[in-house]
């Protein structure tokens, strides 16, 4: 282990509690779904599902039956989800992989799209491709009007989250779409899920997207397993080559333990859905007031109430650095991230944040936090007085080296 690494964790010791808000980047995966998994490691049912003998009849079965599972909490049919290893690579599938017999044409995005998908489009832009950037407003919400201008007959694909990773933005899925449809009636869409599934009601048979991208461990599942939903009659080739195992679209030995553990959280996420949102709309309520009215010059990003994610919490700090806010909170137990999992050791704003329109140091002073069914009450009052003293002593800091 590195030393400074070893230091930095040496200085945990002591800590009073952990609070751990950093499910954007990774999440705890509660027992339950560690013993779903676990029989697919070490039992009878390791095998590899495409080989006709008893362990791999039973892999076949397992991710046969998850399937069905994820299809259903979706709305979709078991053949319409492909399994991958997360949710870039399934934002890379949907774009790639439908666009895969396309010479050329138009692909229109936010602003705000997470990185797999902003950086596979420049990509096909160097291929011929020309893409649009629709605007959004001061909260995040995509401009249907300059959607509506830029979706043509020309467009091929349209992508847009149904809700930002960033800053809990709940985008207008459906009337986006009606206005790509009316426009461009051959054109794609696909949606970025991952932070809708399991927290907002999202079906894709009453949204009508072609595409959907789904990920494990934003909800409290295994890393390493995501699912881009297909509807039927939509042609997406493949974007990787080699054995065809279960599924024609991701080639290769299906990871059966995490794709089982992904099912597994998909249950716990719905059983009880409308109390564990209640709950976790709640606890963000809490946050984001008590730090709002408790902390000087903040400002969240993002919109409030039951047009933001239940689970989102976003504040730009002014004359506080994210980075230094995050460390200084690992210390006290709490743990944040500065900007998003993409961008976060990369000395550069936030694209999403300077797409609402925050200022440079706004977007550097910003953390993002993400509450989950897991959190109690007794977690939010040691984070309302953590944050507080973590900022004050930054600022202190800071103020100091500005008099010298």
């Amino acid at each position: 282990m590195r030393a400074d690494v070893e230091e930095l964790i040496k200085a945990h010791a002591g800590i009073e509690r952990e609070v751990y808000l950093d499910s954007e980047n990774s999440s705890r995966v509660p027992d339950e779904v560690v013993r779903a998994m676990l029989p697919y490691f070490n039992e009878s049912s390791y095998g590899n599902p495409t080989i006709t003998h008893k362990p791999g009849w039973e892999a076949y079965e397992a991710i046969m039956d998850s399937a069905g599972k994820i299809a259903r909490s979706i709305g979709a049919e078991p053949e319409e989800i492909t399994f991958t290893p997360g949710e870039t690579e399934a934002n890379n599938l949907a774009l790639m992989g439908s666009l895969w017999k396309r010479k050329g044409g138009k692909i229109v995005i936010s602003e705000i799209e997470p990185l797999s998908v902003t950086n596979v489009c420049q990509m096909l832009e160097e291929r011929g491709f020309k893409v649009a950037k629709v605007p959004v407003d001061g909260e995040g919400f995509v401009d249907l009007e300059k959607l509506k201008e830029e979706v043509d007959g020309e467009t091929r694909l349209v992508s847009i989250a149904a809700v930002s990773n960033e800053i809990g933005t709940i985008e207008p899925i459906r009337e986006a779409l009606e206005i790509v449809k009316d426009r461009s009636p051959g054109a794609i869409f696909h949606t970025d899920a991952s932070d809708a599934y399991g927290r907002i009601p999202f079906d894709v048979g009453e949204l009508g997207v072609d595409m959907a991208t789904l990920s494990s461990y934003k909800i409290s599942g295994p890393r390493g397993i995501g699912a881009l939903y297909v509807r039927e009659g939509v042609e997406v080739g493949r974007i990787l080559e080699g054995q065809i195992g279960t599924q024609r679209l991701w080639p290769g030995v299906e990871n059966t333990p995490l794709i089982v553990g992904f099912a597994a959280a998909s249950r716990m996420a719905f059983d009880g859905f409308e109390a564990n949102v209640s709950h976790m709309r709640r606890l963000r309520d809490r946050l984001i007031d008590g730090i709002l009215s408790g902390v000087e010059d903040t400002r969240l990003n993002g919109p409030r109430g039951d047009k933001r994610a239940p689970d989102n919490v976003n504040i730009s700090f002014l004359r506080c650095e994210g980075e230094a806010l995050t460390i200084e909170l690992s210390l006290k137990g709490v743990y944040v991230s500065s900007g998003s999992a993409c961008t976060r050791r990369i000395l550069q704003p936030s694209h999403v944040l300077t797409a609402i329109g925050r200022r440079f140091e706004e977007a550097h002073g910003s953390i993002l936090m993400k509450v989950t069914r897991h959190h109690t009450d007794e977690d939010m009052d040691y984070v309302l007085e953590a944050i507080p003293k973590a900022v004050e002593r930054l600022r202190a800091i800071y103020g100091s080296m500005g008099d010298g």
